[in-house]
């Protein structure tokens, strides 16, 4: 029988960090198959091929961001009917929610892999990496409908406390991801294809383990009987939550598309010098992230069990651990920079080294701005207020925006890497008041009721 936490009672902190660690640690191995594919690509395949792989990564931002924020906020209304121990409500989400991604997956997979061409074309992909890149990004959008599986039933595993499950599918699709890594682009020679190709079969496996480990083991979350029936206000409410989420991650992205559109006009060395140092960013990016996606499913579980004291306690908890990691990672990024960049390409190619260890440096300065981005944007969304989290991702697209018209151009690289830094801090100004708004309307709300 699968393990299932309950986060309505016992200390917030460990409870947090339960839950959190095992996703963090999830996410730290996916972001490593990535820094795996771009070691082996920049090593075996070059400069150009290190550079195709990189060039659409705000696109797939965007895509993806939609795809997997969606599939975040169809979780949310399963939490709060766990937390509230309603549970034939629970499975009535799941089905629909597994209607809705269903038909999500194909229309944006066909239309994705239609516009291919001037999607790159409109990102200023440099000529002489266009192929690659073209070929690179098809074989992600074919593996949109994997994703989405994945993204879904692991939010369904998570929504029941569950976080451990999805990092060990994480690890074995890690794996195998490094394996056809290895035979398909140093053994094969397959190049930036074999990379596109590894990472589309990867998918494919981490999404049939969830698949699998539901129907073995997580069978209360499996619909039965009238649970499956096509319910319009069930489908309202998941929406209500995932779309907002989803938007709001492909409008932060539509920013990171304009900034990666204004660097790949700088050349191919600073779209490569972006690659690398978006590689390694992730590493400690991730963590941050991830605890956020612990607290939309804390705060989830204790709106629906009505106890907004531990909402408080646990966003708190939250804060202390983001802090003690951003003295790590910044210890870490600070004297070592240098050297994590040197893992993508060899000695000779210093102006990519430096470019993407100054792009580092700057970001972890602004890490503490990120923490509180993600901690209150996620616990706002587990309250259920997803259209109000989905404006700090409106804020992300402004700053990024006016960073590419008009920094970029005025200060290049330098610009570039001041992006993400004032998209955070621009994002922050909203979800501070925001967030403790909010906390204030429901407590009284829940007091009048």
């Amino acid at each position: 029988m699968a393990q299932i936490n309950d986060m309505t009672v016992g200390s917030p902190s460990r409870g947090i960090l339960k839950f959190a660690i095992p996703i963090i640690l999830g996410y730290i191995l996916q972001q490593m198959y990535q820094v795996i594919d771009a070691v082996i690509v920049g090593r075996w395949v070059g400069v150009n091929g290190l550079a195709a792989v990189g060039a659409s990564t705000s696109v797939m931002f965007i895509i993806m961001g939609f795809c997997n924020g969606s599939c975040a906020g169809f979780a949310i209304p399963v939490a709060q009917a766990f937390g509230a121990k309603d549970f034939r409500k629970m499975r009535c989400y799941v089905a629909n929610a597994v209607r809705i991604a269903f038909w999500m997956a194909i229309v944006i997979t066909v239309v994705s892999a239609m516009l291919c061409t001037k999607i790159l074309q409109l990102i200023n992909t440099p000529q002489n990496i266009f192929d690659g890149a073209w070929i690179f990004l098809f074989l992600q959008f074919l593996a949109i409908p994997f994703t989405i599986t994945y993204n879904l039933l692991s939010g369904f595993i998570r929504a029941l406390g569950d976080s451990k499950q999805p990092f060990y599918f994480l690890i074995a699709s890690a794996l195998v991801n490094i394996l056809l890594d290895v035979v398909l682009i140093m053994f094969i020679g397959m190049g930036v294809e074999g990379a596109g190709l590894a990472t589309l079969l990867a998918q494919l496996f981490a999404a049939s383990l969830c698949v699998w480990y539901i129907l073995k083991h997580m069978q209360l979350l499996i619909p039965k009987g009238e649970e499956r029936e096509l319910d319009n206000k069930r489908i309202s409410i998941l929406l209500n939550n995932g779309i907002p989420m989803g938007l709001q991650f492909s409008i932060t992205g539509i920013g990171s598309m304009m900034l990666q559109s204004a660097n790949n006009a700088l050349g191919t060395v600073y779209v490569a010098s972006f690659t690398a140092a978006m590689r390694i960013k992730y590493l400690f990016t991730s963590v941050y992230e991830n605890t956020g996606v612990a607290m939309a499913t804390y705060c989830g579980q204790n709106l629906g069990a009505r106890n907004m004291m531990r909402v408080k306690q646990g966003v708190k908890s939250a804060v202390m651990i983001m802090f003690i990691f951003t003295l790590f990672s910044t210890a870490v990024i600070l004297p070592f920079a240098d050297t994590m960049m040197l893992l993508f390409v060899n000695k000779g190619e210093m102006e990519v080294v430096s470019n993407a260890s100054q792009l580092m440096r700057i970001a972890c300065l602004f890490y503490v701005p990120l923490g509180f981005l993600t901690i209150f944007r996620y616990s706002i969304q587990g309250l259920g207020y997803s259209n109000l989290s989905m404006l700090s991702g409106v804020m992300e697209m402004i700053a990024r925006i006016g960073v590419s018209l008009w920094l970029v151009p005025a200060f290049g690289w330098l610009g570039v890497c001041s992006g993400d830094p004032v998209a955070w801090v621009m994002a922050d100004l909203f979800l501070f008041p925001a967030f403790f708004w909010l906390y204030a309307h429901l407590k009284k709300k829940m007091a009048r009721e």
